[in-house]
C-alpha cells in the first residue's frame, strides 16, 4: 500500500488527499449514482455553503436525519471543511427519539430528505418531535421552544413543505457564502455519534477528527487496501461501523460502494457489478441473509479477498466455507472507541479467525480488569474490557456525569463487556456486563425500552433481556408487573410500543410476573432470560 503526500489531520484533509492523487478515482458508489474523489470534493465544498446558509459557523453541529445516500458524505465532508459537527441521527428512530437527540445535541441545523425509510416519511416525523415546525414564519430563522438552538431545516430532494428550506431555495442562499476559509483543528470534534448505554436516552460520543483519522489509517493498513480496492459495506451511515471503514477506504484512495438500504437483489447486482473486492456485511442479519439466498450460488467470488463478520465460531466456519477462497475477518467494536477497533489479520489462521476478535489496531491499549476492583487481571481470564489511545472518544456531549462513570482516572474507558486477551494479545468476546443487547447491529440499552413501557398505566414494572435470535444475536424481550387491578395483554403491550419507539427496541415477547426472582437488592434478569430461553425451547 502507498499512501503517498502530506498526511492528513482532519476528515477533510483524507478526501483533499485522495482528491489530489485520485481525481477519476469513484470515491463513493451507489446502485444509482457515482462520484469520484474529485466530485465529492466539489460536492462537499457547496454543502459547507450550504450548512453557512443555515445558520452553521465553526463549532455548531448540524444534524443530517437521511438514509445512505452520497449527500450524507458530502455533508460530513463539508462540515469538516467548515468546521462544524456532523450529527448523523438514527433513520429508525420515531419522534421521541428524534426529539432527545436534536435538544441534547443543541443542533443549529438540521438536514433531512423527502426519501421514506421503513414507511416513515420525515417530514412527518419532524413536525411530531419539533411543534411549530409546520407553522414557521421563517424557514430559515427558526424560533421554536423545544429546541432554541436550531435555525433552520433543509429538505434536500425535489419537494418542499412548509417550515423547510427546501433544496432549491438552499442552494441559492448558499450562493451567497463564501468557500470555507478556515478547516478545524485536529482537536476539534468532527462527529458526534448517538449510541444507547445503560441510561434511559442515547448519548453523545464526541469523536475528534485526530481520532477518526488515526483508526482510518489503521484500518488502511490492517487490510493492506490497495488503491483499486472496492468495498461494498451496506451498513447505515448513522453508525461507526459504515462511517469508519468509508474513512479507512478513503484514505487509500479506494472506492466504497454502499447502498440506500440493505436489499438482497440489489447487493448482489452491486457485488457483481462494481466487482467488490472486499464485502463488510459485519452482522448474521445480512450475511446469512446472502448466503441462503438463492443467487448466492451463481455469485462469482473469485474477486472477493476478504469477508468481514462478528458471530459465534460455528457460524463464522459456515460463512468460511461458504465465501472460499475470500478470507474471513472477525472485528470488535465500539463507538466511544471509535467504532471497529480490533480486527483479525489477513494471515492468521482459520482457528484465530472464527474464534477471536483479532488484535486492536496501531495506538490502542486494550486490558482485560476485574469488574469490581479495577485491577487487571492475567492472559486468558475473563473480565471487563477497558480501552484507551489517541483513538478514544472525548466524552458524551454535555454529560460529564456519565462522561466520568464510564472513562476512569487511568483514562480507560470501560466497554461493559466480557473479553479475555490471550497470550498473542488477541481479544477473545464471552458476553456482555451493561445492561444492554445487540439487536442486528443496534445497540439497544434495557433501560430505554423499560422506560418506555412504565409510562403505560397499567404496568408497575417492566424489565427487558435480550433473548437469542439466529438472525439479529438477540431479540428484546420484556417481563411485565401490572398494577393492583391492571389489565393488559401481550399484544397490547407490543402495540403500545410500536411507532413510539424504533421497530429494533420493540419487545418480541412480553411475559407477566407477579413475583421476581430477586438477589438482596437486584432483579436477577438472567433468570428471567433463562426461564424465557427454557420455555421457547432455544439454544443458549
Amino acid at each position: 500500500m502507498d499512501i503517498a503526500g502530506s498526511t492528513p489531520t482532519t476528515y477533510a484533509q483524507i478526501v483533499q488527499e485522495a482528491a489530489a492523487r485520485f481525481p477519476e478515482t469513484d470515491a463513493l458508489v451507489f446502485p444509482d449514482a457515482r462520484l469520484t474523489y474529485k466530485q465529492l470534493l466539489e460536492n462537499a465544498t457547496w454543502r459547507a455553503r450550504e450548512l453557512q446558509a443555515l445558520g452553521v459557523a465553526r463549532g455548531d453541529r448540524a444534524g443530517i436525519l437521511m438514509p445512505n445516500a452520497p449527500e450524507v458524505v458530502e455533508f460530513l465532508v463539508g462540515a469538516s471543511l467548515l468546521g462544524a459537527t456532523l450529527v448523523p441521527i438514527n433513520t429508525r428512530f420515531k419522534s421521541r427519539e428524534l426529539k432527545h437527540v436534536i435538544t441534547d445535541a443543541e443542533l443549529t441545523a438540521l438536514v433531512t430528505t423527502d426519501d421514506i425509510d421503513e414507511h416513515v416519511n420525515f417530514k412527518s416525523l419532524l413536525y411530531e418531535a419539533l411543534p411549530g415546525l409546520q407553522d414557521a414564519a421563517d424557514a430559515t430563522k427558526l424560533d421554536l421552544p423545544d429546541a432554541p438552538f436550531l435555525r433552520g431545516v433543509a429538505l434536500v430532494g425535489k419537494r418542499a413543505a412548509p417550515g423547510f428550506v427546501d433544496g432549491v431555495t438552499l442552494r441559492a442562499l448558499a450562493a451567497a457564502f463564501p468557500e470555507p476559509a478556515e478547516g478545524p483543528s485536529p482537536d476539534d470534534t468532527a462527529l458526534l455519534l448517538y449510541t444507547s448505554g445503560t441510561t434511559a436516552h442515547p448519548k453523545g460520543c464526541m469523536l475528534s477528527h485526530r481520532a477518526i483519522v488515526l483508526d482510518a489509517q489503521g484500518i488502511a493498513e490492517r487490510f493492506a487496501i490497495p488503491a483499486d480496492d472496492r468495498w461494498w459495506d451496506p451498513l447505515p451511515m448513522f453508525h461507526a461501523g459504515a462511517l469508519m471503514l468509508m474513512s479507512g477506504v478513503f484514505v487509500a484512495g479506494a472506492t466504497f460502494v454502499s447502498m440506500t438500504r440493505f436489499d438482497p437483489d440489489t447487493a448482489f447486482d452491486l457485488i457483481e457489478r462494481e466487482r467488490a473486492t472486499v464485502l463488510y456485511p459485519l452482522f448474521p442479519t445480512i450475511t446469512l441473509t446472502l448466503m441462503h439466498h438463492p443467487r448466492f450460488a451463481n455469485l462469482n467470488r473469485s474477486r472477493v479477498r476478504v469477508v468481514v463478520n462478528v458471530a459465534p465460531s460455528d457460524v463464522q466456519r459456515q460463512i468460511q466455507d461458504a465465501f472460499d477462497p475470500a478470507v474471513l475477518m472477525s472485528a470488535y467494536g465500539i463507538t466511544e472507541l471509535c467504532g471497529t477497533l480490533v480486527f483479525t489479520e489477513l494471515d492468521d489462521p482459520l482457528e484465530a479467525r472464527v474464534n477471536t476478535c483479532g488484535t486492536p489496531l496501531p495506538g490502542f491499549d486494550l486490558r482485560v480488569v476485574d469488574p469490581d476492583s479495577n485491577e487487571p487481571l492475567p492472559a486468558g481470564e475473563r473480565g471487563e474490557l477497558v480501552g484507551r489511545g489517541p483513538s478514544r472518544f472525548d466524552g458524551y456531549y454535555n454529560n460529564a456525569e456519565q462522561t466520568s462513570l464510564a472513562v476512569d482516572a487511568e483514562g480507560y474507558f470501560h466497554t461493559g463487556d466480557l473479553c479475555s486477551i490471550d497470550e498473542d494479545g488477541r481479544v477473545w468476546f464471552h458476553g456482555r456486563l451493561k445492561d444492554m443487547l445487540k439487536v442486528g447491529g443496534e445497540n439497544v440499552a434495557a433501560i430505554e425500552i423499560e422506560s418506555y413501557l412504565a409510562t403505560h398505566p397499567a404496568i408497575k414494572l417492566a424489565q427487558v433481556v435480550g433473548i437469542p435470535d439466529a438472525r439479529l444475536l438477540e431479540a428484546p424481550a420484556a417481563f411485565v408487573e401490572l398494577v393492583p387491578g391492571g389489565r393488559l395483554t401481550e399484544e397490547e403491550a407490543i402495540a403500545y410500543c410500536k411507532g413510539e419507539i424504533a421497530g429494533f427496541k420493540v419487545p418480541r415477547y412480553v411475559r407477566f410476573v407477579e413475583e421476581w426472582p430477586m438477589s438482596a437488592t437486584k432483579v436477577q434478569k438472567f433468570r428471567l432470560r433463562d426461564r424465557l430461553v427454557e420455555e421457547l425451547g432455544l439454544q443458549q
